[in-house]
């Protein structure tokens, strides 16, 4: 498995042609059980992400954004298409698999292998991950992005993100 480690200056601008993210992580099962919404370090990383990519002139989906972080909560028939067409329509497509692993994310990663998107996978350090996201590369252009913290890593997301982006205009140039 390939590692992004972090080499461009914050706030560098996206590869040329991307201008939207699909952002995808965990939801439902960071949801407080009591309030129903997801509590604010489970929101964090998600939170810096949009920004960051906001901050760059992408626009964004995010299913917990969408859906008030757990407040306004789209009923499964809903959401799930929507997930799927904003997924296809994407320009690059970024998550958090989740630990312990997250399936409605899991699915969200096997769409965007199967649209031939370009994937970063968001991995916690000192982790252990399914062998099918480990070896994703190996059928998909992913870039993996080992992290302690999601708001230090943002130079090697944005690497990522181009890395993913050129090795699949590369596979897509070469059929």
């Amino acid at each position: 498995m390939a590692v992004t480690q972090p080499l461009d200056p914050p706030g560098s601008r996206p590869e040329p042609g991307i201008r939207s993210v699909f952002l995808a992580g965990p939801f439902i099962q960071l949801l407080d059980p009591a309030t129903g919404e997801m509590p604010a370090d489970a929101r964090a990383p998600f939170d810096v992400l949009i920004k960051h990519f906001e901050a760059q002139g992408l626009s964004v989906h995010n299913a917990h954004r969408r859906e008030a972080w757990g407040a306004e909560l789209m009923r499964p028939e809903q959401c799930t298409k929507l997930d799927q067409d904003e997924i296809r329509k994407a320009d690059v497509f970024v998550a958090l698999p989740g630990h312990p692993a997250s399936p409605g994310t899991h699915i969200e990663i096997g769409w965007a292998s199967a649209f031939d998107k370009p994937i970063v996978l968001l991995l916690e350090r000192d982790r252990e991950y399914t062998f099918l996201v480990q070896g994703l590369h190996t059928v998909a252009s992913v870039e993996y992005v080992v992290h302690t913290d999601i708001a230090t890593c943002l130079p090697a997301v944005d690497r990522a993100v181009d890395l993913a982006v050129r090795r699949q205009r590369e596979r897509s140039g070469a059929r």
